[in-house]
């Protein structure tokens, strides 16, 4: 069933505990993701990414995405992740997406919030949920490696901003940035959970963790604790379906190579590696819906 990001949120709210917001740019993808919520029998988001244009347009994928939300047996929110480009958002909400997210974080304040206020004006008269950001998150969910500079308290949230922005804007949702970032981990990530404790002292709504693949559950677990609703979740999925695709071919490396194989393959791995990830997200909650 198709409801928006506050619904969702809205449960995790009560049970005190996580929501995966997975990115799903092919069939493959979508089908794992929402196959491995109705096992759970938990809720779930699915997104198309602006990033992710490159690989398929929204044009082509959202509909998918919508019909498969539609007919799940499970809540399932269809969300545009990481939208910088206010066209793009429109037609996100013109096509039926139930969530969108603009991100204007690498623009000055002033600017970001402007902006966030024009998609919060857009979407409300469809009954669609805004998330905002605040902080710089890094590489883009390329699946590349990446992790923060040195430097990167430079670029992690403020508190007081954060309250600010939502003050102004009034967005549903608010992506910080407090140690993760996009991509392969080449080291373990320093997560600063005292500040993200700080930011949801000052900040009523929920918040959302970018760059959620690879965090160790326990991480995880304290930043639900303190607060975190939302944890966007895709390169280590699209790895496990990539790697085992790779060993599978190996296998049957005298065989003839049918796609069809390989798809499945693909999105069987990619469903189990979802599967452990929302029971670590859900807590002890599972199942979150009946």
């Amino acid at each position: 069933m198709l409801v928006n990001l506050s619904d969702i949120l809205g449960i995790a709210e009560a049970k005190k505990c996580a929501i995966g917001s997975f990115n799903t740019p092919n069939l493959e993808s979508i089908l794992a993701v929402i196959d491995a919520a109705e096992e759970l029998k938990t809720p779930v988001i699915i997104m198309h990414a602006q990033v992710h244009e490159e690989l398929i347009p929204l044009s082509i994928i959202g509909p998918i995405m919508l019909e498969l939300a539609r007919n799940a047996s499970v809540p399932v929110c269809v969300h545009l992740d990481h939208g910088s480009d206010l066209a793009l958002i429109n037609k996100a909400i013109s096509l039926g997406f139930t969530s969108v997210m603009y991100d204007g974080s690498q623009l000055p304040y002033q600017e970001n919030a402007a902006n966030s206020r024009i998609v919060v004006g857009m979407a409300s008269k469809a009954g669609v949920s805004v998330e905002g950001e605040i902080g710089v998150l890094g590489r883009r969910e390329t699946g590349n490696s990446s992790e923060l500079p040195e430097d990167a308290k430079d670029i992690y949230t403020d508190p007081d901003t954060a309250f600010r922005f939502v003050q102004e804007t009034r967005v549903n949702a608010l992506a910080c940035s407090f140690g993760t970032a996009h991509g392969i981990y080449l080291k373990k990530p320093k997560l600063d959970m005292n500040l993200l404790g700080k930011i949801k002292e000052k900040v009523n709504i929920p918040l959302v963790m970018h760059g959620g693949s690879g965090v160790s559950d326990e991480d995880y677990l304290v930043a639900i604790e303190k607060g975190i609703r939302k944890i966007n979740y895709y390169t280590y999925m699209s790895k496990a379906g990539g790697e085992t695709v790779k060993t599978k071919l190996l296998e049957h490396s005298n065989e003839i190579a049918f796609y069809h194989n390989i798809a499945i393959w693909g999105c069987e791995a990619m469903k189990n590696n979802v599967k452990s990830a929302m029971e670590v997200f859900a807590k002890s909650h599972i199942p979150l819906f009946k």
